[in-house]
C-alpha cells in the first residue's frame, strides 16, 4: 500500500482545488483502491488562497463585506480573519478576472480590494496576508490605494477615472490621507515574480490574458509607467512588483512587504510534513507554462517533494513548458483531445488523469 498526497492549485474559472483533488484522488482509487489518499488543496496567492487558509487553520472567520468589483458593480464577497488577528484578503476574491465577462481591460481596476482591506483594518487586524494573483485589472494598484485613502489625480488636480485608461492622464499622487499599516504589517502573498514595466512586465505578460490585443498592451504599459514615474519611492524592478497587474507595486509603494505566497499557504498546511511521510506526491494548475516555475503553487509542491526525496507527479490542464523534476506528467488536454472538451468537463478528465498516474504508478511512486 502507498500513500499519496495530491496537493494542486485550482484550475482558474473551471474546477477548485478541493474538487481538482477530490477527483484526481477518485481517479486514483479506480485503479489502486487500498492506497491512503491524502488531499492537501493548495494555492498560492490566486484564486483559492482563502480557501486553502480556512482549511488549514483551526477557528478561522469568514467576514462578510460588500465592495466594488473589478467594474465597480457590487460583489458580496469576504475575507479570513484568523486567531492571532491577522486578516487574509484575496485580489481574486474581490477584483478577479473570474467576477468579469466580457473582459474590460483599459477600465477594470482594483478598488474592491483595498475596500476589502479597508474592511479588515476597520476590525482592527493585527496584521494582513495579502493574496494576489487572477486580477482583471492593469491599474498598478492605483484602485486599492485610493480606496485607502491616497489620491490620483490629473493636471486639474481631479481625481482619475479608475482602471489604466485614468493612469493615461495622471500628474499627480498624493499619498497624505493613505491609511497606515496595521501594527504587525502587511505581507503580500504573490504568485509571481515579475517586475512591473518592460518585457516580463505587468502589462506585456499578463495583459493579453485580461483582453488585451498588443496595441492596448502598448497603452497599458504607458500607462504604468506613467505611475512608476510619479511613486519614486518604490522600484518598478522590484521582484513581484507586476503581480496582478501591479498590484504588487502599489502594495510595496504601501509599505508592504512581498513573499512567496505558495511557500506560505504551504506552511499553513504543515504540508512539508505530510510529503516527508508520502510515497508520491501529485500537484498541478490549469496552465502549466514558462510563469509556473516563477513561485506558482506546483512548483513548491515540487520542492517539498524534492527535498524530501519523494517522486512528484504534475497534472494540468495544459502543458506548454517542459515540466523537469516530475517523474510524470498528464494534460489534460491530451486525455480529453482538445482544449474545448478538457475545459467543458474537466472533473471527468481529472478522474482519467488520476487512474492513469496510478496504473503507472511502479513508475513514479518510491514504493
Amino acid at each position: 500500500m502507498s500513500r499519496v498526497v495530491i496537493a494542486p492549485d485550482s484550475f482558474k474559472g473551471t474546477a477548485s482545488a478541493a474538487d481538482v483533488a477530490a477527483a484526481l484522488g477518485r481517479g486514483w482509487r479506480s485503479v489502486r483502491a487500498d492506497d491512503e489518499i491524502v488531499t492537501r488543496p493548495m494555492a498560492d496567492g490566486g484564486e483559492g488562497t482563502l480557501d486553502a487558509f480556512e482549511a488549514a487553520v483551526p477557528g478561522a472567520r469568514r467576514m462578510p463585506v460588500t465592495v466594488r468589483g473589478p467594474v465597480s458593480s457590487p460583489v458580496a464577497t469576504h475575507w479570513l480573519l484568523l486567531p492571532d488577528g491577522t486578516g487574509v484578503v484575496e485580489l481574486a476574491a474581490t477584483s478577479g478576472i473570474t467576477l468579469l465577462d466580457p473582459l474590460e481591460p483599459f477600465d477594470a481596476h482594483s478598488a474592491g480590494f483595498g475596500e476589502a482591506i479597508a474592511d479588515a483594518l476597520d476590525a482592527g487586524v493585527e496584521r494582513l496576508l495579502l493574496a494576489l494573483g487572477g486580477s482583471a485589472s492593469t491599474d498598478g494598484g492605483a484602485g486599492a490605494l485610493s480606496a485607502l485613502g491616497a489620491r490620483f489625480f490629473d493636471a486639474d488636480e481631479q481625481a482619475v477615472a479608475l482602471g489604466n485608461r485614468g493612469l493615461g492622464v495622471l500628474a499627480g499622487v498624493d499619498f497624505t490621507g493613505l491609511r497606515p499599516l496595521p501594527p504587525g504589517g502587511a505581507l503580500i502573498l504573490g504568485d509571481v515574480t515579475n517586475q512591473l514595466l518592460g518585457d516580463d512586465g505587468a502589462a506585456a505578460v499578463f495583459g493579453p490574458q485580461k483582453g488585451a490585443d498588443a496595441e492596448t498592451v502598448t497603452v497599458l504599459e504607458a500607462g504604468l509607467t506613467r505611475l512608476a514615474g510619479l511613486m519614486p519611492d518604490v522600484s518598478p524592478s522590484a521582484p513581484g512588483a507586476g503581480a496582478a497587474g501591479g498590484a504588487g507595486f502599489g502594495l510595496l509603494a504601501w509599505g508592504a512587504v512581498m513573499g512567496g505566497g505558495a511557500v506560505l499557504v504551504a506552511e499553513a498546511l504543515g504540508l512539508g510534513g505530510d510529503i516527508a511521510l508520502a510515497d508520491l506526491v501529485i500537484t498541478g494548475e490549469g496552465r502549466f507554462d514558462g510563469q509556473s516555475e516563477g513561485g506558482k503553487a506546483p512548483s513548491e509542491v515540487a520542492r517539498l517533494a524534492a527535498s524530501n526525496g519523494v517522486p512528484v507527479a504534475l497534472v494540468a490542464g495544459a502543458i506548454t513548458a517542459e515540466p523537469r523534476g516530475f517523474a510524470a506528467s498528464v494534460a489534460l488536454t491530451g486525455l480529453a483531445g482538445g482544449t474545448e472538451p478538457a475545459m467543458a468537463d474537466p472533473l471527468r478528465w481529472l478522474e482519467a488523469a488520476g487512474a492513469q498516474l496510478a496504473a503507472g504508478a511502479d513508475a513514479t511512486g518510491r514504493s
